[in-house]
């Protein structure tokens, strides 16, 4: 039967070197395919220029000790392959997928001593929301937090997320915001910020949600206008409530949730604060040499 859905031609690093993206393939017992052990990192691309790179390859870093990997690669050798693939793309904006995985052994649960990480990696254009999208913001739905009690590390075992997310697209909404007793944990795949009284304030650090490069990108563009900003626990009330809840992540950058379970947030458009970190995340983009 013909492949309904071929993949495009574009290069892609596995193993050491570039391969066209439809004739990469790994072992069926490599542990990332059989397991999901594996991590992983994705990093946004301005101009051809990565964009927090160095905190991207700290916390690809901090992911493999979770887990106990051993890194395959330097931050020398990891920036050239970025390179390379940045250059073998040909849009300006992009987007870098990196995995890490265990490597290839018999089916056996046990973290098996020596052997070869499996590292792959692509390149590819950058999808971001439209103009009209984010002058009018976006839907949300909200469902139980189910994962599993480490989802602070980036690692390739996602059908929590998977499972989360097909709940906002089942809705018609662009993101499915997820709290765990009664608390805001995160989104399935964006961190989530709520204005309260002017102040940013976002859920803090911890074993239940993934710290994202645009954390600590907030609160430096908070500091730089002035913005009120705080992580505590945010509860479901406060969420619902809230004058104005955002997304944050690489490819939404910053974007307006403008209603919540078919209600409206705030005033039910997109709101200041959420318009002056827009603006500040685009002067990062232009300014940082990471």
């Amino acid at each position: 039967m013909a492949d309904t859905n071929p993949l495009p031609d574009w290069p892609c690093h596995l193993a050491g070197r570039l391969v066209p993206l439809g004739q990469a393939t790994v072992s069926v017992l490599d542990r990332g395919f059989l397991f999901g052990d594996g991590i992983y990192e994705v990093v946004p691309v301005y101009g051809r220029r990565p964009f927090r790179l160095a905190a991207h390859l700290a916390r690809l870093q901090r992911s493999l000790d979770a887990i106990r990997i051993p890194n395959p690669h330097d931050v020398p050798a990891w920036r050239a392959l970025i390179a390379e693939l940045i250059a073998a793309q040909e849009p300006a904006d992009q987007l870098v997928y990196l995995q890490v995985t265990r490597g290839v052994a018999l089916r056996d649960h046990a973290m098996l001593p020596g052997l070869t990480p499996t590292v792959f990696a692509m390149s590819t254009p950058m999808r971001q929301p439209t103009a009209a999208l984010r002058a009018t913001g976006v839907a949300c739905v909200t469902a139980v937090d189910v994962r599993w009690q480490h989802a602070d590390i980036k690692c390739t075992s996602l059908l929590g997320n998977v499972l989360a997310r097909q709940v906002s697209i089942d809705a018609g909404a662009v993101e499915t915001v997820l709290f765990r007793d009664g608390w805001l944990t995160e989104a399935s795949s964006s961190n989530v910020w709520t204005v309260l009284d002017g102040t940013v304030v976002g859920p803090p650090a911890g074993p239940h949600l993934l710290d994202g490069i645009r954390v600590g990108l907030v609160e430096e563009l908070c500091a730089e206008e002035a913005i009120p900003f705080a992580r505590r626990p945010v509860s479901e009330d406060e969420v619902r409530l809230a004058g104005e809840v955002l997304l944050t992540s690489a490819t939404k950058e910053v974007l307006a949730v403008t209603t919540l379970d078919g209600r409206p947030v705030g005033g039910g458009t997109p709101g200041p604060v959420g318009a002056v970190l827009y603006d500040a995340y685009q002067r990062a983009k232009a300014t940082d040499r990471s």
